[in-house]
């Protein structure tokens, strides 16, 4: 007997973690942390309804936190097999991973010493020694290159372009004949996106496991570049900074190399970007590394070695880098992560800058239920950080075409011609945005559609 159970990304955007049952063989698609409202992060420190050394391997689609961020959770817990995962995303899982750690003990110490915690103390929910057991665990794999995952079960990476080293995964069943194929979509990226490659179709299935992220609308029709001249042309107007929150990872870089466009074609004034992050920082030099995965449609600049860097931008790995940028006054870009505003630097650039007019907030891709990046996003007039109030004064811009992942519209062009499975599961969407992109799939195709729920397994035949 074949199973599937839904631990993660069901009814709602993050903590992605589907396991695969196959005989005696467990495998473990995705190990991510819930973010956003504090129902879903305290899911982060319960255990799993099944025992981590049942597990035989972890298949990772790609580097985000929401993807792998309970990694070291699980090693620590007792998984100790591999962690397969394609080249880039062996490169970039590191730099997520120890940035989470570093930054969920760096929070619990701030919290001891403040004494804002209502825990006593406050603890991490994993530590750096844990993250880099967990990392040791980390197998490469090609695209495009079957591999046996564990037992009966093979899988194969296609290009999703929604990150570097993104995947889909194409998992077969062997045991029996044909084999059970299931294809889990992973996050779809977005056509014609800056840096990436258009996602690869979807291959035929029995089961598909797709996102709904963005199921109930679509970003609309204007150009990206044009959108991004405006937002900083506007900041230029009111005297003061534009700060992007971005994911170090993926969003920073597409911002650093769309921004340079703009200076060199002189749509824009020539101003520094400050990249605050020194996961994006490393980050940026693997973007580099991989060149072979860049789509560069929107412009080339002076060189392959300038696209992600060049002479107005200014890296910033230290605390003593990041703290000399609160002295910035004249127009300029500060990229900051987190990209949902949940922790890292941006927390204390946003306490310093929220409460002036003459700054300028970025809003650059989707924010979740219960985040700071949310609540701004639906015009809170003040955010709390590290215990105190902030007013909101500044203004709160959005890009709608930044957005790592695909649209309604785009979904369904993805689909197009995929053959009918004998069954759909939605996640990783909010309950309304899947259960109105379930309904879009069955007045348009006419599919067998379902919206799983947290903990839900259905037998596979």
């Amino acid at each position: 007997m074949a199973r599937l159970s839904f631990h993660g990304a069901a009814e709602t955007v993050t903590g992605s973690k589907y396991l695969v049952e196959a005989g005696d063989t467990g495998v473990l698609i995705d190990c991510g942390l819930f973010q956003g409202l504090k129902e879903l992060r305290l899911r982060n420190w319960g255990k799993l309804p099944f025992a981590p050394n049942s597990v035989e391997a972890v298949v990772l689609t790609h580097a985000h936190l929401d993807h792998v961020g309970s990694l070291p959770k699980f090693v620590r817990d007792g998984y100790q097999n591999p962690v397969y995962c394609t080249p880039a995303t062996k490169k970039l899982g590191p730099l997520i991973l120890m940035d989470s750690a570093k930054i969920q003990e760096q929070d619990a110490d701030y919290a001891n010493r403040k004494g804002f915690s209502k825990h006593k103390p406050a603890l991490p929910l994993y530590t750096q020694r844990d993250a880099e057991k967990a990392c040791k665990l980390l197998r490469s794999v090609e695209r495009e290159t079957w591999f046996q995952a564990a037992g009966p079960i093979w899988c194969r990476y296609h290009d999703a372009g929604h990150l570097l080293g993104s995947a889909m995964i194409e998992l077969e069943i062997r045991d029996r004949n044909p084999p059970i194929r299931i294809l889990f979509s992973g996050d779809v990226g977005r056509y014609n996106a800056p840096l990436y490659h258009d996602p690869q179709p979807p291959t035929q299935c029995d089961y598909l496991i797709c996102e709904s992220t963005y199921g109930n609308r679509d970003h609309g029709k204007a150009d990206m570049l044009d959108e991004l001249q405006g937002v900083v042309e506007r900041s230029i107007r009111r005297g003061g900074v534009l700060l992007a929150a971005a994911f170090a990872v993926g969003r920073a870089q597409q911002l650093t190399y769309l921004l340079q466009l703009l200076m060199y074609d002189k749509r824009i004034p020539s101003m520094p970007i400050y990249i605050d992050s020194p996961m994006a920082v490393d980050a940026t030099e693997i973007y580099r590394e991989f060149k072979e995965d860049h789509d560069l449609t929107e412009g080339e600049l002076s060189g392959p070695n300038n696209v992600l860097t060049g002479r107005f931008v200014r890296l910033a790995s230290s605390v003593e880098e990041s703290k000399a940028i609160n002295r910035v006054t004249d127009p300029a870009v500060i990229i900051s992560s987190s990209g949902m505003m949940t922790g890292g630097r941006i927390l204390h650039h946003l306490q310093q800058r929220l409460g002036s007019e003459r700054n300028t907030i970025l809003i650059g891709g989707y924010q979740a239920e219960g985040t700071r990046g949310r609540s701004l996003q639906d015009g809170v007039p003040s955010l709390r950080f590290y215990g105190k109030d902030v007013a909101v004064k500044a203004a709160i811009e959005k890009v709608s075409g930044l957005s790592g992942h695909a649209d309604r519209g785009e979904l369904l062009r993805w689909l197009e011609h995929l053959p009918a499975p004998k069954h759909v599961y939605l996640t990783h969407g909010e309950k309304e945005v899947a259960y109105a992109f379930a309904d879009t799939l069955r007045q348009a195709k006419h599919w067998n559609v379902n919206v799983p729920r947290m903990g839900d397994s259905v037998e596979l035949k």
